[in-house]
């Protein structure tokens, strides 16, 4: 059976490990060309190398998404190697927690530049090609081809959550990102859509006891939740467990794919019935 993505080139960003490399295996299994992002070079060749085994098609252009260079850097190699751009994911992302009075202008505006400002600058980078690609197939064929943008979130952005006013606010602006760009580019028949998640098994919701350091610039980030207010709750999730990456990216295809040509605009929380 054809796959719902047969043909298609997407971009995802922050795709070399957890829901990114998630939804980039998925995506090239239903016959995708991948353009995977992440910061850290290794992790995103690993993943081009199990796509190209499983024999997908798949190439990475590692870079840091808060460079004002990077919009045109990816952009322009998903259009050299595959020869187009249908849909983009901007995935990468990462929490710098503090409650606000101890919040210093560091934090706040690393997470607005990874979350916010790198989305922003991505499409921006791709508005020539998209919107010059369907005003040529709509003079030819009187349609243009659906294309799709989803914007990740959070369910943070949608609700708020203590400890994260900046990551909150990223996650509720590219809400407002999504909106707005669905409205300004029906007309291209582009889909501009957001999924807001809750808690999924990550690096990034693991025990901060187990957890990793993250380095940006000299800042080093201890990433993880304190494993007591996991144990408080995790309860609370209706289904009565975090989701999988996989599960994260199966919310994400639907928005890739043709099943919701006429879904846009929307955001979609996936957080196991909170």
């Amino acid at each position: 059976m054809e796959g719902l993505l047969q043909g298609k080139t997407a971009i995802i960003t922050g795709a070399g490990r957890g829901i990114g490399r998630a939804a980039a295996e998925l995506f090239a299994l239903h016959g995708a060309r991948v353009v995977l992002s992440d910061i850290d070079p290794e992790p995103a060749e690993q993943a081009v190398g199990a796509i190209l085994a499983a024999g997908g098609q798949a190439a990475s252009v590692p870079g840091d998404v808060t460079d004002p260079a990077f919009g045109d850097l990816i952009v322009n190699a998903a259009i050299e190697k595959f020869g187009g751009l249908d849909i983009i994911v901007n995935n990468a992302g990462y929490t710098w927690d503090a409650v606000i009075h101890k919040m210093t202008d560091e934090q706040w505006e690393a997470i607005l530049a990874v979350h916010l400002t790198a989305p922003f600058r991505i499409i921006r980078a791709a508005s020539t090609f998209l919107r010059e690609s369907a005003k040529r197939e709509k003079q030819e064929h009187g349609e243009a081809r659906a294309r799709k943008i989803v914007n990740i979130s959070s369910t943070s952005g949608t609700r708020g959550n203590a400890g994260q006013s900046n990551y909150s606010s990223g996650k509720a602006g590219v809400i407002g990102l999504t909106k707005t760009l669905a409205k300004e580019w029906g007309q291209f028949n582009i889909q501009v859509n957001a999924v807001a998640f809750g808690r999924i098994d990550t690096r990034l919701t693991q025990a901060k006891e187990k957890g990793e350091t993250i380095h940006r610039g000299e800042a080093a980030i201890a990433i993880g939740i304190p494993a007591e207010r996991l144990d408080r709750t995790t309860p609370m999730i209706p289904l009565g467990r975090a989701g999988t990456p996989q599960e994260g990216a199966g919310a994400i295809l639907f928005f890739a794919s043709p099943l919701s040509d006429y879904v846009s605009g929307q955001v979609l929380e996936v957080a196991g019935g909170l």
